[in-house]
């Protein structure tokens, strides 16, 4: 799409949660709609007309893909939330995974995608696809993911140490399975994907060995997002790219790198200084703490509208373009439906002097 698009949505002052899990727990069977695309599809469109945006972003669920590589290995579904490999997967697993890729969906990949496809043929809004980032989805996949990431970062490879050798590896299967959940997406007709990385981030990537030189971050987080960005940019589709975690400079300034339409940060930034990080041709998109809008205690309905206003006067004096909206996606919290989706209706409406 045209970079203007989301640089007219900024200057028009959208403010925008992504609300799609709220909405889902409206229902009164949200396990049966995330296996039934169509259906999956009008929750989606019913979270953008409550939030009058025309960004449709589709439902986030950050172990979709985890279920779906694992799917190819026949682990048995029950196993998946839990289930980390031993050690780095042979040769035979690598190869049954990628034979296996083009095959058919895991069914509840292929609902997520048929709830892009009916926001392209059945509404008027703009499909936006979703998926967990590659580096992300690797820590899922092993039970201790920091250790092998600070011996790489030690300068360690993959032949002289198996623990580096199988965080490689299956970040290389994580990429080729975000790349096919993509792939999938985009064929179904989204017009942008939003990548979450959560886990890049000063947890999982040592800023002191980064600041020593450590070439860490560029080969696991921001080369594999380089290879999404090109698909995307292939199909003349655009970057979403979010992380939430504990961020350096350095770690915002790479992210810009991969030229997002939009770049989705955590509360824990201050985006009126993280916009000289950034091009302006990126959106800052957030940053509210939306994480802890179900507890009046730690986030009142005041502080949100106070945040709010105080995120937009400084994000103005800047002049980046900028969307107000949550830190991520709002997750439903049984309980506290009703105080989440008033501190959502506070940003979203509030009068800022």
């Amino acid at each position: 799409m045209d970079r203007s698009f989301y640089l007219d949505l900024a200057r028009q002052g959208l403010r925008m949660p992504i609300g799609t899990d709220l909405l889902l727990y409206e229902s009164p069977d949200p396990d049966r709609i995330v296996t039934d695309g169509p259906a999956l599809g009008r929750v989606v469109e019913a979270a953008a007309r409550r939030y009058d945006t025309p960004l449709a972003f589709a439902h986030m669920d950050l172990m979709r893909e985890k279920g779906s590589l694992l799917g190819l290995l026949d682990i048995p579904p029950d196993r998946i939330p839990t289930y980390h490999f031993d050690g780095c997967p042979g040769a035979e697993t690598v190869e049954r995974v990628r034979a296996r890729l083009d095959g058919p969906l895991h069914p509840i990949l292929q609902a997520h995608v048929d709830s892009v496809a009916y926001l392209a043929q059945r509404t008027d809004l703009v499909p936006i696809g979703m998926s967990i980032g590659p580096f992300s989805l690797t820590t899922k996949l092993l039970a201790d993911p920091i250790t092998p990431i600070y011996l790489a970062g030690m300068g360690a490879t993959a032949d002289e140490e198996t623990e580096v050798q199988a965080v490689e590896t299956l970040l290389d299967l994580s990429l080729a399975m975000v790349l096919r959940t993509v792939g999938a997406q985009l064929a179904a007709g989204a017009k942008a994907v939003f990548i979450a990385e959560p886990a890049a981030n000063s947890v999982f990537l040592s800023p002191k060995q980064l600041a020593a030189g450590a070439d860490i971050f560029e080969r696991y987080v921001t080369a594999p997002n380089r290879r999404i960005a090109a698909l995307l940019a292939a199909q003349g589709a655009d970057l979403i790219f979010h992380c939430c975690g504990e961020l350096t400079e350095e770690m915002v300034a790479a992210f810009g790198s991969l030229d997002p339409a939009i770049l989705s940060l955590g509360s824990s930034r201050k985006l009126w200084e993280d916009a000289r990080l950034v091009s302006p041709r990126t959106v800052l998109y957030g940053n509210l703490p939306s994480k802890h809008f179900y507890s009046d205690e730690v986030v009142s309905l005041d502080d949100v509208r106070r945040m709010a206003c105080d995120l937009l006067t400084k994000m103005r004096a800047v002049g980046h373009p900028f969307i107000l909206g949550s830190e991520c996606d709002i997750l439903h919290v049984p309980g506290h439906a009703e105080t989440i989706q008033s501190k959502v209706d506070a940003f979203v409406r509030c009068r800022c002097e």
